[in-house]
């Protein structure tokens, strides 16, 4: 039989290993940006387009207020089998003048995973599903984790993040934005917080890291198709079973 205080610390152990797997999902997300320079010649979007809209400072005074926010944000959005879409990529580093960007476009099957692919300025790939990851470094595997990680973001259960957060945040008549920040004391060293916004897909992302770096990435031409292509289902093949 395991104590109260067994269970307590065990729960804990689980959301930190989720909200440190969620980091480091995005980290290997930023990656292909990082390896080429900021001052190529990637245009950069304006910030006055690209800044993300401030989540309006309404707080969520209960749980039982963040969870009717989150049932109302998540009863919009669309939930089918498959997601894609494109991406854009701005990684701000404090010691760069100019953000690094990428783009590219991004695969969500509920039952096979999350297909990355970055094409600009590297071509590169990342494949990573409930217990795999592929990269041009090869296949590791990764905790179970990474599968809340993209039902969470991708697959419109936002409700998952709450193990690990503290939720703020609006759901108006034609957008919602949420506020989350880490229940976690070691993660807060990383990540200060993290905001989403959208209507009926999630469509902007932006990761405030504590140490003044931020990333946001925006979600674009989102579809739902009723099957893979052949292409789609020749990359998730790449994975081991």
């Amino acid at each position: 039989m395991f104590s109260k205080d067994s269970a307590g610390l065990s729960c804990r152990a689980i959301s930190t290993t989720f909200l440190k797997t969620l980091f480091v999902f995005f980290l290997l997300l930023w990656t292909p940006s990082i390896i080429t320079s900021a001052y190529g010649s990637h245009a950069e979007r304006g910030n006055d387009e690209f800044m993300f809209r401030e989540v309006i400072t309404d707080h969520i005074r209960s749980q039982s207020d963040a969870d009717d926010v989150l049932a109302q944000i998540t009863a919009r959005l669309a939930k089918t089998p498959i997601t894609q879409g494109d991406f854009h990529q701005q990684k701000h580093l404090k010691v760069l003048h100019k953000p690094l960007i990428s783009t590219g476009t991004f695969t969500y099957d509920q039952n096979k995973g999350v297909i990355w692919k970055t094409l600009t300025p590297v071509v590169s790939l990342l494949l990573v599903n409930e217990s795999k990851l592929l990269t041009g470094q090869g296949e590791q595997a990764v905790p179970a984790a990474f599968g809340k990680v993209f039902k969470a973001m991708l697959g419109g259960d936002l409700a998952m993040l709450t193990d690990g957060f503290s939720v703020t945040g609006t759901d108006q008549k034609t957008s919602w934005q949420l506020a989350l920040t880490p229940k976690d004391e070691m993660l807060r060293l990383i990540i200060s917080t993290m905001l989403l916004s959208g209507d009926t897909e999630l469509r902007d992302l932006e990761i405030r890291e504590a140490g003044g770096n931020v990333t946001r990435i925006t979600f674009d031409n989102i579809t739902h198709p009723a099957q893979l292509t052949d292409e789609q289902q020749a990359d998730f093949e790449r994975l081991s079973p």
